[in-house]
This record gives C-alpha cells, structure tokens and sequence, in this order.
C-alpha cells in the first residue's frame, strides 16, 4: 500500500483541488462557493485531503461533527488512482478525527449502485439502517443511510 499523508484543508487556496475532485467524481458535485462556506464554519466542518509520495492531491473527504456524531458529505478520490488505498487512509482518518472531537457514531449516504464504495464502507463497520428513496439526481436513485456505532 502506497504511503498517503493525510493533511486537513485550511485555505482558500486548497478548495480548487477538492472541487476538480468532485467534478471528476460526482454527477451533482459541491461548488467552490459551497466548499468556502465549509471552510468558514470550523468546529462543524472539517475537509481532509490525502496526498500521494509526490504531494499531489489524490483524493478529499469532507464531515460534519454534530454532537457526538460524525456525518460524512463526500468522499472522492481521482478516478485514476482508485483502489490504491487512498479512499481507506483518509476514511480510517477521519474516523479518528471524529473521535478525538468527541462524536461516538457515524454516518453517511451512499448511492444505491456504488458497489465499491458500500464495500469500503463495510469493511470500516458501516451497515445499512434505511433508505432515502429518491435522494440523488442525475440519475435519481436511492440513498442506503449507512452508520457505524462505535468510533472507539
């Protein structure tokens, strides 16, 4: 497994790199302006970004922490450089963030189809509690609501 360093995002200057991320990643990707919004509202929402050897940003996942629970927006890595890892060190690090901030339980919505990523989800102790039916455009599909209920 490659080596990622996982940094958080603490400027401006960062956000380019996560929405070139979305876009490549999503058919209804967050803006520039929804990632400065994000970026002003510390002690809510945190981004972290995972760098490869050369410090290229390779992949981003951003939360909320809302109490004791942590709720994952998006999780994205470059379509190619998937399954390297990448997506694992930055899901196993804000696992740990969150718990350092306190949130005991996560959780997240995840697209019916993506297979990979409910995968993922499962090996981090992720399990389906409902569906949002409806929940994505482009094209509308259902969300599966995932949780985790220990971060310890």
């Amino acid at each position: 497994m490659k080596g990622w360093t996982i940094v958080p995002l603490e400027s401006a200057s960062q956000i380019d790199e996560v929405v070139a991320i979305e876009e490549a990643s999503f058919t209804n990707p967050w803006t520039r302006d929804m990632y400065l919004a994000e970026l002003e509202n510390r002690g809510v929402s945190y981004c972290f970004l995972a760098r490869d050897e050369e410090g290229a940003t390779v992949g981003f996942c951003s939360f909320w922490r809302v109490l004791d629970e942590l709720h994952i927006n998006n999780l994205a890595v470059l379509p190619d450089r998937r399954r390297t890892g990448a997506a694992s060190a930055l899901l196993a690090h804000i696992l740990g963030e969150g718990a350092k901030l306190g949130a005991r339980r996560a959780t997240l919505e995840v697209r019916r189809s993506n297979e990979s990523a409910r995968r993922l989800y499962e090996r981090f102790g992720f399990t389906v509690a409902g569906v949002r039916r409806g929940y994505y455009t482009k094209p509308t599909e259902d969300a599966l609501v995932l949780w985790r209920e220990s971060l310890t």
